[in-house]
């Protein structure tokens, strides 16, 4: 019923469904990806009075909805590029790959999800409506400073639960692995569930 291509690929049929109404495609090193059109198929229309919500899927931020699809607009393509994946993607490869042994870079192995889910044309009009322009704008980004310095905290938290009870002073050296371990560990928090965690650290 429904096919995806994604800019610069070939056409993607292998939907799996996951019930009577809801179905996805897996999209594999979607950090390259900047354009996706999603269609019907032209074999099955949708039952009278439905159509469908498409929904986005990134690791750590959840499934945002992208638009929809109805008979009456049976194709769409949607910008992801810097709205939904990972903005410079390409170029969050591990600062600390060389010094881990040349670790691939992650961002790059990303499966997103692109979701479709049919529902009455009433539904997804009210979820159309109540988007109002967010989806077409990044979310905004918190100070950059107050980032910085939470990321600070968070990684001297790290480095100091290793040090024996001893005081933490400029003297103490810290092993360049320490530091590839906090690095992973607070990366992969990061693609898990956001940024979220660094309001609740101390």
């Amino acid at each position: 019923m429904f096919g995806c291509c994604v800019a610069g690929r070939l056409l993607q049929t292998n939907l799996q469904q996951v019930d009577e109404t809801r179905a996805y495609f897996e999209l594999p090193a979607a950090s390259s990806i900047n354009h996706i059109c999603v269609f019907l198929l032209g074999t099955i229309p949708f039952p009278e009075g439905y159509g469908c919500t498409v929904h986005f899927f990134w690791p750590g931020k959840g499934f945002q909805v992208l638009g929809m699809l109805s008979n009456e607009k049976p194709s769409a393509i949607f910008r992801l590029r810097g709205t939904f994946t990972a903005q410079s993607a390409s170029s969050s490869h591990s600062a600390f790959s060389d010094a881990a042994g040349g670790a691939p870079d992650a961002a790059a192995q990303v499966t997103a999800i692109l979701g479709l889910a049919i529902e009455p044309l009433a539904d997804i009009a009210a979820q159309m409506s109540s988007m109002s322009g967010a989806v077409a704008r990044p979310e905004p980004t918190r100070d950059p400073t107050v980032l910085a310095e939470r990321i600070v905290k968070h990684l001297f938290n790290y480095v100091s639960g290793f040090t024996g009870g001893n005081a933490v002073s400029p003297d103490v050296p810290v092993p360049m692995g320490l530091i590839v371990k906090w690095y992973e560990s607070f990366m992969a928090k990061v693609k898990n569930g956001g940024i979220g965690f660094l309001d609740r650290t101390e």
